[in-house]
């Protein structure tokens, strides 16, 4: 259920192994959820491996993380050979091309759009989905990639109000090639209230900027402001380029959304269904990695259902345990980052700030935590992929063999 990232990932692992697979989507046509998207080598990795072109996706960049006068905090330093891989540690892009490279390579049935779930149960033999049109599916396994106000994972866990981080984001992006704004790098900087961070990006073969600016907003009320003052305001105290980017966007390519999540769960499968993404870990952005991460469980999900006879209910749920044991730890991991620096950055008291900001611009704090723990949590998710990678190729090659 879901065709946002985890759910063609996960359709496009599946799709090559032994099992057949059905992608459900409620609206007419599979469509991205937001504008701009960076992806670290992880996704990028598994997006090959499933035979997505990545070939021009995106702009690789070196991150760092500033003070808003630019005074460097952290840099995110990866190994020669993943940037040789990859070319930088960061990929800059916008998610209609994620999407249109993903779609490309699903194989042609499996995608079905106006089709709303509303309703399933599961027993030992199998799960049963009553649809809006009345109609039922019946399968051995039901993957719940429907976002982060998933209907699988409330029937599975049942409700629970989303964590409300009382933070907005405003990104948007430009292709304006009359600014001077060095190339491959994504900046991510602090004032003492607002996090404002650009990225080179490429689309459809076009260099451009991508830029977001992130502080407090009460989620219990309306935003009712224009989007391009707001961003703008929010945009000033920063250095160059920032403030030229946000100046320079066409209102038609800015989008806000509210920052929330939910807390981690102990356990994402139940039975013969799962969740993969947001149903199973949405994430703030201060994360970078929610489409990364959804991706990657998409990828892990079809490898270890290779070769599993899945109509075999025990034999389905260690598959399932297999799959979410690893991604859980980590998916929490980054969950609980991300809460805790829109904490740290946006909701300590006012006296507090100029103290924080000292010891961030004068320790190695931020850089032991990001630019050198970010690097660990990447090579780590890269040797899980290779690892899954050869157990499945192994699998494959001794099915054909017999």
């Amino acid at each position: 259920m879901g065709a946002g990232p985890a759910g063609m990932a996960t359709a496009l692992s599946i799709a090559q192994t032994e099992h057949d697979v059905i992608m459900l989507e409620r609206y007419p046509a599979a469509r991205p959820a937001g504008n701009i998207l960076n992806l670290w080598p992880p996704p990028i990795k598994a997006l090959r491996l499933m035979g997505v072109d990545t070939v021009d996706l995106g702009a690789p960049c070196q991150s760092e993380f500033r003070s808003a006068s630019g005074r460097v905090r952290a840099v995110v330093h990866l190994p020669q050979d993943v940037i040789d891989q990859y070319g930088g540690g960061f990929i800059g892009m916008l998610r209609p091309q994620l999407y249109s490279r993903m779609l490309a390579s699903i194989p042609e049935g499996i995608l079905r759009t106006n089709t709303q779930v509303t309703s399933f149960d599961q027993d030992e033999s199998g799960v049963r989905l009553d649809l809006a049109d009345g109609s039922t599916l019946e399968a051995d396994l039901l993957v719940g990639a429907d976002g982060i106000d998933s209907l699988v994972r409330r029937t599975l866990w049942g409700d629970a109000p989303k964590r409300e981080h009382n933070l907005h984001i405003i990104g948007g992006f430009t292709f304006d090639d009359t600014l001077d704004v060095p190339t491959g790098r994504c900046v991510v900087s602090h004032t003492r209230t607002i996090q404002g961070s650009w990225t080179s990006i490429r689309h459809e073969g076009r260099a451009g900027f991508q830029w977001w600016v992130l502080g407090a907003f009460d989620s219990s009320k309306e935003f009712a402001g224009d989007l391009q003052a707001t961003a703008t305001k929010m945009a000033e105290g920063f250095a160059s380029p920032l403030p030229q980017l946000v100046a320079a966007t066409d209102p038609g390519s800015l989008q806000r959304w509210p920052i929330r999540d939910r807390p981690p769960l102990e356990k994402w499968s139940k039975g013969r269904a799962t969740l993969v993404g947001d149903a199973a870990h949405p994430t703030s952005p201060y994360a970078a990695y929610g489409a990364g991460m959804s991706i990657e469980d998409g990828f892990f999900l079809g490898r270890r259902v290779a070769g599993v006879d899945i109509s075999d209910a025990g034999a389905l749920t260690a598959a399932l345990e297999k799959y979410e044991a690893p991604r859980r730890a980590h998916t929490a991991f980054q969950v609980d980052i991300a809460y805790k620096l829109g904490k740290i950055f946006h909701h300590i008291p006012a006296p507090v700030r100029p103290i924080r900001d000292l010891f961030f611009d004068h320790s190695p704090f931020l850089q032991k935590m990001i630019g050198d723990g970010t690097p660990g949590e990447i090579l780590k998710q890269l040797d899980e992929i290779d690892d899954a990678e050869r157990e499945f190729q192994s699998r494959r090659g001794a099915s054909t063999s017999a």
